[in-house]
């Protein structure tokens, strides 16, 4: 979750020395390496006629609005499991489900109990029965640097004053409290809205209820949190016991944080497992987008101006990004490309699908795990928010079915070819617009080529070139024309034949033959 000029706090993010990656002794769960996930903006995603709905909701396909309800459920979502299975969804990470009187519920009333508009707890137990039975796990949404007016102890103070056992829960400042203006709250509350009394984290009951939240929801059988804004609770001893607690329920928990910059201060085996990725989506915004919608930057804390860069420096911050953390780290990242917080990627190119599919493409043969936000893989559009957080269009006429193709075709070569998940990654080229590299395991190589330029390229000669030895058959895993697409490596290595077309890209199997 992210306010109006929130900005990344460097001040928290040293920068790593140089022996960090040999400090860190990280163990991330082993099943994140192999996952593509699916975030899901509840409200919006599916709708059950199991779940009674409460009067003066919003027509489902009207424009979304900061304060309007559709209905949306968990039950619907259950429903739409075949969906998601089709798609190759093997993870699926919820925004917050607990009651709140926000569409979005980050303003959270009760942190153990599942809002009654999204089916109560009930729901949440077919969802997580009906996605594990088909091999999918499910991340919660955890808000536990701030509640909500509605909350019951921060309820309890502002009808009883200084007198309310509940007083160091929050920050407060004075009294009486104006929860509801004029002016800022008189207690701390996240980015000055009222509505979102901060916790007093100091207040050992106060750390307790938020380790009980996390240990409770784990034990009911999610797999994991996704932090929000984790760094405004500036306190490494609350993280790690959280984090302990966590893995004894549950040694295989997914912790992911919301950190825009760099966070290595989180990520050295003690705290978080990865980060939500948002230096690899800048990293996709240089390259991919031609033409790049600078005005749905209002309102996200992305951290640097973005230019339109060529391959050379899209492969520098590619590189700086594989080295940040250590390689189990790295393959636990939340690679995403648009979120309930941001505009979505096509709208930052201004309609651009070529840029979408391009970074797409990149994304699952990238370390790390891929995140689709709900409806990309569709054509679902949406500016800055509420604009990205509109209802998912069950109407599939209203689909753009090449991309949803797409879509599918690529997240099924990324979890058929072990090396696109866990394998080494090697730079081959990256030169104008092209940009060429190598992912290989022991039992196999693949070659993506990624030309997002506007003219037809093709991959110089890789003389010598142990990636790509002369003879070697190159299999086009995108293809799926009646015969599959081959190419072979000629004696100065140069791939004959091969030329990809303007804005498109190719993952190639290397098979070596035999001489």
């Amino acid at each position: 979750m992210t306010g109006i000029n929130e900005q990344a706090n460097p001040a928290v993010n040293p920068a790593v020395d140089p022996a960090f990656q040999s400090k860190v002794e990280a163990k991330t769960p082993d099943w994140v390496k192999d996952a593509v996930f699916y975030q899901i903006f509840p409200e919006r995603f599916a709708q059950s006629p199991a779940v009674t709905k409460p009067s003066n909701l919003e027509p489902w396909d009207s424009p979304p609005t900061p304060e309007g309800f559709k209905g949306g459920d968990l039950l619907g979502i259950a429903e739409k499991i075949d969906y998601l299975a089709d798609l190759g969804i093997t993870a699926i990470y919820l925004n917050p489900i607990f009651a709140s009187a926000a569409n979005h519920r980050y303003h959270t009333f009760d942190y153990f109990q599942v809002d009654p508009i999204l089916g109560g707890n009930t729901a949440l137990r077919k969802l997580l029965d009906v996605a594990h039975t088909r091999g999918i796990r499910v991340v919660l949404d955890g808000v536990f640097n701030h509640a909500s007016r509605g909350f019951f102890q921060f309820n309890h103070t502002l009808e009883n004053g200084p007198a309310s056992p509940y007083i160091d829960w929050f920050h407060f400042r004075e009294f009486p409290l104006n929860p509801y203006g004029p002016g800022k709250a008189n207690y701390d509350a996240w980015i000055d809205l009222p509505a979102l009394p901060k916790f007093n984290t100091n207040t050992q009951a106060v750390r307790e209820y938020l380790w009980s939240v996390g240990r409770y929801w784990l034990e009911f059988g999610i797999d994991g949190w996704r932090l929000d804004v984790p760094n405004e609770i500036d306190d490494d001893d609350f993280w790690r016991e959280f984090r302990r607690q966590v893995k004894e329920v549950n040694p295989e928990a997914y912790i992911c944080g919301e950190i825009w910059g760099e966070a290595q201060r989180w990520l050295q085996g003690d705290q978080f497992d990865s980060v939500m990725n948002y230096l690899f989506t800048e990293a996709c915004f240089s390259f991919f987008i031609r033409d790049l919608d600078y005005a749905t930057f209002e309102g996200t804390p992305y951290s640097r101006v973005v230019v339109n860069q060529d391959a050379a420096s899209f492969g520098e911050a590619v590189q700086k990004l594989l080295n940040l953390y250590p390689a189990e780290i790295t393959a636990a990242q939340l690679n995403l490309l648009d979120s309930h917080d941001t505009a979505r990627f096509v709208n930052t190119a201004r309609g651009d699908e070529t840029a979408l599919r391009l970074a797409t493409l990149f994304q699952m043969c990238f370390p790390g795990a891929p995140c689709v936000y709900y409806g990309d893989e569709i054509g679902l559009a949406g500016g800055r928010d509420p604009d990205c957080r509109r209802a998912f269009p069950w109407d599939p006429s209203k689909w753009n079915t090449l991309q949803l193709s797409f879509f599918k075709k690529v997240i099924e070569i990324r979890k058929e070819h072990p090396a696109l998940r866990r394998g080494a990654f090697e730079q081959l080229h990256a030169r104008d617009k092209l940009y060429v590299f190598g992912r290989s395991a022991p039992n196999e190589k693949l070659v993506i080529a990624l030309n997002a330029g506007e003219q037809p390229a093709t991959i110089p000669a890789q003389p010598a070139n142990p990636f790509l030895p002369e003879g070697s058959l190159l299999i086009d895993l995108i293809y799926e024309g009646e015969e599959s697409r081959a190419y072979r490596v000629g004696p100065d290595g140069t791939i004959e034949g091969l030329e990809l077309a303007p804005r498109s890209g190719v993952v190639l199997e290397v098979i070596r033959l035999a001489s």
